[in-house]
């Protein structure tokens, strides 16, 4: 999703300029766009079958609040995004450069609106609105807008988005790097550079202030135990501060080997140094987070990354600034193999938002262990994560051989590429 949008970006460059460089560039991300979106289907479509296999209880009861974005996802975006990614990729010289551009625009609106309705459905798990509870425990959606509009889908939404472009920036500022640590297709390398670094720098300010920040406070409202658990405050303090690193123990009640912030996170939650914090010591036990210390761990991994991420990309910022990053090897090393950590930090980011709401499914009003598929076994569940397992490390595998020969070959046909290498 974020790197559909470098790819609006190439091609309005390409079209305002006419700079074959450019366009040639728009379309090589185009196809790593499209092994991305393929594998994306592929992976993805079983997981929703899931709601049914192994959440039959949770599907039955919730169905009719989050069917209709799911659905939503599926008539509009899924089939908007996957129609223009056609055209987009295959009808290029059948279509004006206008039509070509505007393909782009519509592959980036499709995957950002899809992204929005499944951010809608996990949002009203998370902090469920404008529903009536039926006799027969079903759920009914009240408003749809306001089902929309819920203000932790919003918040939430700005959060996910500002991360899939930092991983989108770093994936195209470290094939960017790569050429030029290899010193070849220097033109193209310099082109991702620039976006990538422009987009990233952005992109890493945005996702700790103001959409982490904002986040961040409206789950300590709406989830303490969420926020007490993530911080590893197991009891409520007036003036709570921050942990950097440490390891939660929940025998004992504390931070072993903490390093600690004084203040910092009632400052950073209510904007005064003597705020009193919600600890777990005021949460009944049976409603802390299921996995703490995998909650802390996973929040701590995100926080951490997202702290490289902003350090990286300022510096690589101030060297493209000063016309030396091209030059500069030890920044490009960096980026390069900072390639992989964006992935890391959206995998932890989820794990925290997933974890935080545990023990709920829906949060307040269905516990997960009541809405899992009761005549489904425990070795049934286990066979088929082992063979999903399986499945999904050879697609993976294959994943990665399809990247990294797009990446060899480069964004210029052989015949071309072969010319300018003689000359």
């Amino acid at each position: 999703m974020g790197l559909a949008l470098l790819i609006v970006v190439l091609k309005s460059v390409a079209l305002k300029t006419g700079s074959e460089t450019w366009d040639r560039a728009a379309r090589f991300w185009g196809k790593i766009f499209g092994i991305n979106f393929v594998f994306g289907v592929v992976t993805g479509i079983p997981m929703e079958f899931e709601f049914g296999t192994n959440w039959a209880r949770f599907s039955q009861l919730s169905g009719g609040v989050i069917g209709q974005p799911l659905a939503m996802e599926g008539v509009f975006s899924f089939f908007l995004e996957s129609a223009f990614l056609g055209l987009f990729l295959y009808g290029e010289k059948r279509i004006s450069k206008r039509m070509h551009w505007f393909s782009a625009v519509m592959v980036f609106v499709g995957s950002w609106i899809s992204g929005f309705f499944i951010i809608v459905t996990d949002a009203w798990m998370q902090h469920p609105v404008a529903y009536d509870r039926l006799p027969n425990g079903q759920f009914e959606v009240l408003s749809f807008w306001r089902l929309l509009f819920n203000p932790w889908a919003l918040l939430q939404y700005a959060h996910n988005m500002t991360g899939t472009v930092i991983t989108g920036s770093f994936v195209m500022s470290a094939v960017g790097a790569f050429y030029l640590l290899e010193g070849h297709r220097q033109n193209y390398a310099r082109i991702f550079l620039k976006v990538g670094v422009i987009a990233g720098v952005v992109a890493s300010i945005l996702i700790i202030f103001p959409t982490g920040d904002l986040h961040g406070k409206y789950v300590a409202r709406n989830q303490p135990a969420a926020i007490a658990g993530m911080e590893g405050l197991f009891r409520t303090e007036t003036g709570a501060g921050m942990v950097l690193m440490g390891q939660p123990n929940e025998e004992t009640g504390e931070i072993d080997n903490p390093i600690v912030v004084n203040d910092a996170l009632s400052f950073l939650i209510y904007g005064t140094t003597r705020a009193e914090v919600k600890g777990l010591d005021q949460i009944p036990h049976d409603q802390w987070p299921t996995a703490l210390p995998l909650l802390f761990y996973a929040y701590h991994i995100m926080v951490g990354l997202g702290t490289w991420f902003i350090v990286v990309m300022l510096v690589s910022a101030f060297l493209l600034w000063r016309k030396s990053l091209y030059t500069a090897r030890w920044a490009l090393w960096s980026l390069l193999l900072s390639f992989p950590l964006p992935y890391i930090a959206n995998t932890a980011g989820w794990m925290t938002a997933e974890l935080g709401r545990q023990p709920w499914i829906i949060y307040g009003l269905m516990r997960t262990s009541e809405g899992y598929s009761n005549t489904v076994s425990a070795s049934n569940g286990l066979f088929t994560l082992i063979g999903f397992m399986g499945l999904y490390t050879l697609l993976g595998l294959l994943f990665t051989v399809l990247i990294y020969r797009e990446i060899s070959s480069g964004p210029e046909p052989k015949a071309i590429a072969q010319a300018v290498h003689a000359d």
